[in-house]
């Protein structure tokens, strides 16, 4: 918004050329994501608890979070208030790129507020707290891939190929599906990576600040990468494709950036709020739609390898428990578990670690994975 109000005096006031530059823009969307958190953070948090919206603790969590049953949840609407607004004043809005990352955000953020919602009427009915049925929080996922693999292919956003995805450390190569049949191998493609991603952040939000450190890690990544990809010179100097106007993607990602580490301030240990579904489902869209518009879903595997690891750890905690109580039993299969918990952080805390230790440790990870990523810009 400030972009188109302002750029056009530029003529009568030269310094207001500054709105021109995406570096300046997108650091003025941190900022605002992170005093819009701290002003508007009290504010939703002295609601929830007014509203007795509290935490509901997953089954199979370890006895020291029992505690956190009273803890506000759907925290997540201050993060959405955070990285909304900053994205709408700061950005391009004539840029599909941001507009579609919003989208899925807020899309994605809909179904968690639906779920988080449910949740707590379940609670104050005395029901299970089941919140929306499994089935439609998928259909929903799945509905904004479905959508948004569609708008891509039908509606390309650059000049390269669609559908079509990057391969990391290797420069100037697509994967670009065969025409017709194959070709539609794309919308399952971009409906598991939003699926995928929306679930495993959702999953690593089990401890105080571990998923919005995480997440301010890796997005911060990824607007590196949109800023390289959206600059014809530096994206030709380090061998990467040139995605026109995908640079505009660099103020979302910092705005964010700063809604996740202004939430911080009230989720880290011990929180006063939770993000709940809301949060965890919109930041995990947000990490995936990104991804998807720079044709960069392979490198999530490094940029959120520890969300990753969180998931396939459940995967794996499950797989194994039911084959192992189909082969020997099921007092068997629960004596031999791979993990002593699952996701991954409650297997470490069972193991001893404190959960600041685990939260600490798992952010350093996270900052290694970003390395890693990083890295695949110049070894190519």
């Amino acid at each position: 918004m400030l972009y188109h109000l302002l750029v056009p005096l530029t003529r009568y006031w030269s310094a207001l050329n500054v709105f021109n530059y995406i570096t300046f823009r997108a650091a003025g969307a941190a900022v605002t994501a992170l005093l819009l958190s701290f002003i508007v953070g009290p504010l939703i948090i002295r609601r929830l608890r007014r509203l007795q919206v509290h935490q509901v603790v997953r089954e199979g969590t370890p006895d020291s979070h029992q505690a956190k049953g009273t803890t506000p949840t759907m925290g997540g609407l201050i993060i959405l208030t955070a990285l909304v607004i900053p994205t709408l004043l700061w950005a391009r809005l004539d840029n599909r790129y941001v507009l579609l990352a919003l989208l899925v955000t807020g899309w994605m953020g809909a179904i968690g507020f639906i779920d988080d919602y449910l949740k707590m009427k379940q609670k104050r009915e005395g029901k299970r707290n089941e919140g929306l049925v499994e089935g439609n929080k998928l259909l929903g996922q799945v509905t904004i891939g479905v959508v948004l693999s569609l708008v891509l292919w039908q509606y390309p956003l650059s000049t390269l190929p669609e559908p079509s995805t990057a391969m990391p450390f290797i420069k100037w190569v697509l994967i670009v599906p065969v025409s017709g049949l194959f070709a539609w191998l794309y919308v399952p493609w971009v409906t598991f990576i939003l699926t995928g991603f929306s679930n495993a952040v959702n999953l690593t939000d089990g401890l105080d600040g571990l998923a919005a450190g995480l997440m301010a890690v890796a997005i911060l990544t990824l607007a590196l990468f949109a800023y390289v990809f959206g600059r014809i010179d530096t994206s030709e100097y380090l061998q990467v494709f040139y995605l026109r106007g995908a640079g505009e993607l660099t103020v979302f990602c910092l705005a964010v950036a700063g809604a996740c580490i202004g939430f911080l301030w009230f989720n880290a240990y011990p929180a006063q709020v939770f993000m709940g579904d809301t949060g965890s489902l919109a930041l995990g869209g947000a990490l995936g739609v990104v991804a998807i518009l720079l044709k960069s879903e392979l490198l999530l595997l490094a940029v959120g390898g520890v969300f990753v690891a969180e998931t396939l750890s459940v995967i794996v905690q499950r797989t194994v428990f039911k084959w192992r109580r189909r082969r020997h039993g099921l007092e068997y299969a629960q004596q031999h578990r791979v993990f002593l918990r699952a996701p991954l952080h409650h297997h470490f805390e069972l193991k001893g670690w404190k959960e600041t230790q685990v939260v600490v440790r798992f952010w350093i990870l996270g900052i290694l994975c970003a390395f890693v990523a990083l890295g695949t810009l110049k070894l190519r």
